[in-house]
This record gives structure tokens, sequence and C-alpha cells, in this order.
């Protein structure tokens, strides 16, 4: 192919990126664009290859499939490099084999970046906003700007500011007015929230196992087994934490999915309608409803319980259990 004078070569996509995917897809179904063969690229405005800068822009309706991961925006950019080499600034070194040496040229992309009504997904786990940059040698992706949403099957997780998804940690940040919604509706909502989830498993989970049609492969018949189960979130500054009837809040948290409870510190304060309990520390039970005050080093808990409040007279009924100290039923 004749290059342009400046260096460039528009319209025309490289042979590391047209070649068809060579590796077995991979039973995980997270967004990891690190592994796989290599990355095939389509736009509706043309597709443009910049050699002394060794970079491929796509415009117009751009969609990159690498393996079970697919990237679609208003634009791509993907920078590679010879293969063993390091990207400016890389923190380690490159792996190798990113895409098949036979169509590569002994090349491989070290970094992805999409602009504009970015959509990140695979056949259980999506992730959307305005901007997002993959780093192939930490695995991470960073998605910036407005209507921040990744979903899996097992949660929603929302912010404001930014979210990053480290595929191989198994673990997603998300920061500013962070929410984490469960699939079984349980809800809380910080600064900063960090989900982490079990491993991929290439095989179905007897314990989650969905209804599948004989033969079907381990995506289908359990959604957990290829994108791994929540397993636990912390929670960091301005910590809220609702049940039907208690809105807990502190300055930090810690909730197990398996357990249903959430662990609330740090200046927790428990509100059921005009009623105030403050201690050191919160057990909230997101199963049950029941929140449970905890003294910590002070040995005291202080409150605000007002007389005939609505949320009162609700649970005053001979099957409830009569309240503990420190304890909303």
């Amino acid at each position: 192919m004749r290059a342009a004078p400046n260096g460039r070569a528009a319209g025309a996509l490289p042979v590391f990126f047209a070649a068809a995917l060579l590796a077995t897809p991979a039973a995980a179904q997270q967004i990891d664009l690190s592994r796989g063969g290599p990355i095939a690229i389509t736009a509706a405005d043309g597709i443009e290859w910049h050699q002394l800068q060794q970079e491929v822009i796509a415009r117009g309706d751009a969609k990159a499939v690498r393996d079970n991961v697919t990237v679609t925006a208003d634009r791509l950019i993907a920078w590679y490099r010879k293969k063993g080499g390091a990207a400016p600034g890389a923190a380690q070194p490159a792996r190798a084999g990113l895409a098949g040496d036979a169509d590569t040229g002994g090349t491989e992309v070290y970094r992805v970046q999409a602009e504009g009504n970015v959509h990140i997904f695979t056949q259980t786990d999506q992730i959307q906003g305005d901007q997002a940059t993959y780093d192939m040698d930490q695995a991470v992706l960073v998605v910036t700007g407005h209507d921040l949403k990744l979903t899996t099957p097992t949660e929603v997780l929302t912010a404001r500011d930014d979210m990053e998804y480290w595929s191989q940690r198994h673990m997603a940040v998300a920061r500013g007015d962070a929410v984490a919604v469960t699939n079984d509706g349980r809800r809380i909502q910080a600064d900063t929230l960090v989900a982490y989830t079990t491993a991929a498993s290439p095989g179905p989970r007897v314990a989650t196992q969905v209804a599948a049609k004989p033969g079907a492969p381990a995506s289908a018949q359990d959604p957990l087994a290829s994108s791994g189960k929540l397993e636990k979130v912390e929670a960091f500054g301005h910590v809220v934490v609702r049940t039907v009837t208690d809105t807990v809040t502190g300055d930090r948290a810690v909730y197990v999915p398996d357990t249903g409870i959430a662990r609330v510190a740090g200046k927790v304060r428990i509100t059921r309608g005009r009623n105030q309990l403050d201690g050191a520390a919160a057990e909230v039970d997101l199963k049950t409803g029941v929140s449970r005050l905890l003294a910590g080093n002070t040995g005291r808990v202080q409150g605000l319980v007002v007389p005939n409040e609505q949320t009162n007279r609700q649970f005053a009924t001979p099957a409830s259990p009569r309240p503990g100290p420190g304890k909303l039923p």
C-alpha cells in the first residue's frame, strides 16, 4: 500500500486489525481486551492509518471487536507498537502474543480509546459513557462522561465522575455519587464504591445454575459462571445504606451480598422517620431490614425517639419481637 507524503494511509485497515480472530473464545465474559486475537475494526466514515504516529483512527459508528468484547463509539483510536516494546510511560512490559504472530507482522495494540456514545459489552457485562481508554498492559478500562453505568448479572453500578474496570483483578471502582444496586434491589451509595467479584469459571456453578437447553454453553447456563459473582462492596465517604424503614449513614462501609450484611462505621446515624440513633458503628441486615447500632469504644449510643411516630406504630404488633438496646426492629 502506498503511503501519503505525510506518512498516512487513509481509508485502509492494517493487516493486524483486519485478520480473522485466531484465539479460541474464552469462557469468561468479562470486559477484557488484553487477551485474544487481532482486533477487527469497522467504521462508516473511514479508517486512517497513521504510520508515523503508529495509530489507527476509525470515525463514524466505529466498532472494534476482539474475541467476545465489542466496543462501539463515534470515534476509535488504537495505538500499536512492535512486540516486546514498551509504550511511552508504560508501567510494565507488554505481554507477548496479544494478536496472532502470523498476521501482525510483529506488532501489537497497547491502548484503545473510544470517544462519543461509548458502549463496551460482552454477553454478560456492559459499560457506557462518553469516553473510554483501555490500557492493555494493565488490563484496565477507564470510562468518563455522563450517565456512567456498569451492568453485570449481579448489580448495576453508576457514578458521576469516572469508572475503572479491572477485569483481571475482578474489581470495579466508581467515583462521585456512586450507587450500587444489586439485582434483588439492595442499594448502597457513597462518594466512592469498590466492587469485587469472584473469578469467572469456565463451567456452570451448581448453586446458581439456571435452566438452559441441553448442550448450551456455560455462559448461557449460568451468567455468573462467565462474569463472576459479586463478592463484596466497599464504600468510602458519605455512605448511605437504605432498608425499607431505615436510612443508615456513615463514613465507610463493607457490604457482603451472600450474608446480606452491611457494616457501617464512622459517625453512624440510623434514621427511621423522625427517630434517630447515633453511634460509632452499625450492622445492617438488608435481608431482614433490621439495623443494629454498635457502641464501639465509647460503650454508649445515643438517640432521639419520637413518641407516637408512625414508623414506631406500624411495628407495634404482638408478632413483632421486643427490640433490644440500640436496635430498631
